[in-house]
Order: structure tokens, then C-alpha cells, then sequence
């Protein structure tokens, strides 16, 4: 039976009897004995619930490739996905306050701090400067492990001073939202940020400079009730739940079952609330032509 025996020597990756296109596990050593380490390389997909390898799925930009299904990615992997090397971060010095010494299990300010350290980010949202193909263009992404991508008073100031950008630049604006709504923790303050951001991009309107938003997995609440549904294009990513209030307390108050899908980004194509649905291996050419035509409207 020695033809299973396991020996601690690991393959010689230049091997010319190995396959070059085989990845071996990481190793750690134990005790002076290697071992393979394989915590963390596998992960199970929500959609079709094939276990996936890890590398696998990020090669394929965090899409299953068995189902489709999109997963979710951080402000700054959406940043390297749509935007050319060599762009700019700014205005990321703001720091959210706590107005209303607001605690309920925890204290407002600890949750900040909690989500400052995880995330390596002083609020929900990335600004960057840089491009996009051969456009220029303000872009920002929101963190949604940020506090659920809350806006408060700083995410509304980030967004604002990109709309001043855009406004001083003739630069478009690219927003990508993924957020649970309004950041009820600064109460007032966060719902007045609607009516400054849409008043923003009525001057944007105006000034006939392209915006276009990206919706993801999830945007509901108060990003849905304003800029997320403001674009001179809205598009979405497949799947990707979109809504005001969820599904539960739509139920409740209407007191009917809601169909099948309903809230999802197909859904709301198919009902005339997004203009497109696109997959997130296409998103980069997609929104590449359309600033092409937004951004010259004669051709």
C-alpha cells in the first residue's frame, strides 16, 4: 500500500514531468514538517452552490463562471477594474463625526472606528481622478463593508466636491453605488445630503456634462431615492437587488406576495428603471461607448 504514501518533499514547480498550468497550495511549516495549507482557497457560490477555487474566481473578476453570479467587490477592486492605470485618489481626508452621540448597542463612535480600521478607509466612498479609455472623468465607488455603504455627511461631501470637479473640469461623472441607504446615525444630517447631491447634478444637467451610475448589489434606501437613479444612464450589474424599502416590508404593507425576482436588476429593465443590464466583464467597453456618445452628442 505504499503507493498513497505521502512524502514532505514538495514538487519542484520546474520540473519538466510537472504541469506547468497546476497551483499547489500555499505551505506553512509545522514542527519542522511542511504542510499545505488550504483554508480560505475554496469558497461556495450563493447562486448555483458550486464550491469554487478562490484564484479561479478572481481571474474571472469575482463572477462564477458555472452561474453568473456577481460577486461583491471593494470600492478600490472597482476602481482597478474601470479605471486606466495611473489614476488619483483625492479627498480622502474627511473623517465623519458623531452630531447626535447616537448609540444604541454600540456607540456611533466605535462602529466608525470599527469600519475605519476593517476597511482601511475614513468613510464609505473613493474618489479618484483618472480615465477611462480615452476619457477623463471623476469616478467614485462606495464601500459597502463600510458600514453597509451608509451615506452621512461625509459620503455627501465626497460626492458633492466630485460634482464641483466634474463642474470645473467639463470632466463626466462615473458613480458606482452600493449602499443600504441613509446613515440614520447622523440622522437630519444624512437626509439633507439627498437634496445636495441632487441639486449637484441639476447643475451638472445643466452644464450638459455626462453622469453615469453604476448600480450593484445592493442599493436601496435613500442612494436609490436620489443620485443612484439620476444618471443621464443608469446601468446595473445582473442580479443586483435595487429598491427603496425591501422586500419583507413591501409584503407587509401591501399585503400581497411580490413576484418572482422583483427588485432585481432584470426586473427593473424589464419595467423601464435601469437602461441597461451588463455584465461585469463587459462594464469597462460599455461605459467606454457610452461617453463616447455622451460625450458627443452629434455623432
Amino acid at each position: 500500500m505504499s503507493w498513497f504514501k505521502r512524502t514532505d518533499a514538495i514538487p519542484d514547480p520546474d520540473d519538466p514531468d510537472i504541469d506547468s498550468d497546476f497551483t499547489y497550495a500555499p505551505v506553512e511549516a509545522t514542527d519542522g514538517r511542511s504542510a499545505v495549507k488550504t483554508e480560505g482557497l475554496w469558497t461556495k457560490c450563493p447562486g448555483c452552490r458550486t464550491i469554487l477555487f478562490k484564484a479561479e474566481l478572481e481571474a474571472n473578476l469575482n463572477v462564477c463562471p458555472k452561474c453568473g453570479y456577481h460577486f461583491k467587490i471593494h470600492a478600490r477592486q472597482r476602481m482597478d477594474l474601470l479605471l486606466d492605470p495611473g489614476y488619483t485618489l483625492v479627498d480622502g481626508n474627511l473623517r465623519s463625526t458623531d452630531p447626535l452621540k447616537f448609540t444604541d448597542i454600540k456607540s456611533y463612535k466605535s462602529r466608525l472606528a470599527a469600519a475605519q480600521k476593517h476597511t482601511g478607509l475614513n468613510d464609505a466612498l473613493l474618489t479618484a481622478l483618472g480615465t477611462i479609455g480615452p476619457h477623463q472623468v471623476v469616478f467614485c465607488a462606495m464601500e459597502y463593508s463600510f458600514i453597509g455603504g451608509s451615506m452621512g455627511a461625509v459620503v455627501g461631501e465626497l460626492i458633492a466636491r466630485a460634482i464641483d470637479r466634474s463642474l470645473a473640469t467639463r470632466h463626466p461623472l462615473v458613480i458606482v453605488s452600493a449602499s443600504g441607504g441613509a446613515r440614520m446615525m447622523e440622522g437630519v444630517v444624512s437626509l439633507m445630503q439627498l437634496a445636495k447631491i441632487a441639486t449637484g447634478l441639476a447643475q451638472l444637467d445643466e452644464a450638459r456634462i455626462p453622469y453615469i451610475c453604476l448600480l450593484t448589489d445592493p442599493t436601496t434606501g435613500g442612494i436609490t431615492a436620489s443620485f443612484a437613479m439620476l444618471g443621464d444612464l443608469n446601468i446595473a450589474e445582473p442580479g443586483a437587488l435595487i429598491g427603496f424599502a425591501g422586500p419583507r416590508v413591501i409584503e407587509q404593507t401591501i399585503r400581497q406576495k411580490l413576484p418572482e425576482g422583483f427588485q432585481r436588476s432584470e426586473f427593473l429593465l424589464e419595467h423601464g428603471f435601469l437602461d441597461a443590464v451588463v455584465p461585469r466583464t463587459e462594464l469597462k467597453p460599455y461605459i467606454i461607448r457610452a461617453l463616447d456618445f455622451l460625450s458627443n452628442p452629434a455623432a
